[in-house]
Order: structure tokens, then C-alpha cells, then sequence
């Protein structure tokens, strides 16, 4: 085994979750454990024993707790972080937040309010995946509201990140995402960047290993 991809599911309807690891080449689940916590997942490496040495990259969601035990027992492994993961943030934490404060500064004019209101699928959804109507709509909202637009044309971008051709590629692209994202004077936009900064060398790591955590999903 080379590679692991690692996630989360939950148990039942409660706040109660396990965690989860496969073998990302030949998809097979290797060990499944109750709990999320470095402890709960520490007896799969643990297991893993002396084979941790072989392990060179492994896929994963933003979770902290299998980053660190990730370092602490195969300290030789690329972390990857999942694609689908980081851009579900954006969406929540970005383009939710200023679609809400676009419509909120057009209390005065009802018929443009309700289009941002309403535009939230729109904006999250790919482009290949609107039929024409859904894409003019998109396009005339875009055209008329800037913030809009830029926190658009930032995600396409930032999705960019994990399709480039090699590490060095993948590294200016962050970059210049990272400064754009400073620049655009956005704040939500700000602050996403700045708190995805510490994960930006496990973005990086994408165009080495491309890994991601839907198989397992």
C-alpha cells in the first residue's frame, strides 16, 4: 500500500462519527474506527506499524486530527487535500456570504434583490452543467454585480489549483490566487484565503499525487 485516502462519515442521526481508510489504488476499505479524534484514528497506524514507511501520500479532507497523526507516523507521506472539500467551503463560507451581503445592499430595488437572492445554484454549480437559460442568467447577474463576479471568477481559479501540470505550476498558482484573493478587497474572501494558507502545501501536493477522497465517499 501506497496510498490512503482517509475521511469521516456519520453514525446514525447524531453527533456521534467514524473515520475511515482505504488503499486509493485498489479500492479496498483497510480499517474503519468509531470517533474522529487523533486517538480514535491512532490504532490504524498503529496496525500499520512498521509499513507506515511505505506510505507516500495520503487524500483527505481539512481534518486536523488525521493531518497530525498523518505527520506523526509516516512523516515521509504527502497529505493531499480533497478538491471537493475545499471548494464546499468556498461555497459556504464565500459565495453564500457575499451573495447575502449583495442582496442585503439592494434593499431598494426588490427585482434585483430577489435575483441575488435566488442565484445561489447558479453560482455554485459548474458552468458545464447549466443548460443556456440558466447560463444567460448567470452571465447578466454577473455583468451587473462586481463582487459577484470577482468571487465567481476566484473560485473557477482557485479550482484551477489542483489541475496544474506539476508542483512548481500548482505553487505560482496559488500565489497569484492567494494575492488576487488579498487585492480583490473582499473580505470574506480575505479571510477564507488567509485561513486556507497553512493547508496550501497540501493543495501543492495535488499535482503530484492526484488523489481524492470521492472513491470513498
Amino acid at each position: 500500500v501506497r496510498y490512503l485516502v482517509m475521511d469521516e462519515f456519520a453514525l446514525f442521526k447524531g453527533h456521534r462519527y467514524a473515520s475511515v481508510v482505504m488503499d486509493a489504488e485498489r479500492r479496498q476499505v483497510l480499517w474503519v474506527g468509531e470517533g474522529r479524534s487523533r486517538e480514535a484514528v491512532r490504532p490504524f497506524f498503529v496496525w500499520l506499524g512498521e509499513h507506515c514507511q511505505h506510505i507516500e501520500a495520503v487524500a483527505m479532507d481539512q481534518n486536523t486530527a488525521m493531518d497530525l497523526e498523518v505527520q506523526a507516523h509516516c512523516p515521509q507521506a504527502r497529505v493531499v487535500y480533497d478538491l471537493f472539500h475545499v471548494m464546499a467551503k468556498f461555497g459556504r463560507e464565500v459565495i453564500d456570504r457575499v451573495r447575502v451581503d449583495q442582496a442585503n445592499a439592494l434593499r431598494q430595488d426588490k427585482p434585483a434583490r430577489r435575483a441575488v437572492k435566488q442565484s445561489r445554484w447558479l453560482l455554485l454549480r459548474n458552468p458545464e452543467n447549466l443548460d443556456k437559460r440558466q447560463a444567460a442568467d448567470l452571465n447578466e447577474l454577473l455583468s451587473i454585480n462586481q463582487p459577484l463576479m470577482i468571487t465567481y471568477l476566484m473560485k473557477s481559479q482557485l479550482k484551477q489549483l489542483w489541475y496544474a501540470k506539476n508542483e512548481r505550476a500548482a505553487r505560482w498558482r496559488w500565489t497569484q490566487w492567494y494575492n488576487q484573493a488579498q487585492a480583490s478587497g473582499i473580505e470574506a474572501l480575505k479571510r477564507f484565503a488567509r485561513n486556507l494558507k497553512p493547508y496550501a502545501d497540501g493543495i501543492i501536493a495535488s499535482a503530484v499525487y492526484p488523489l481524492n477522497t470521492s472513491v470513498l465517499e
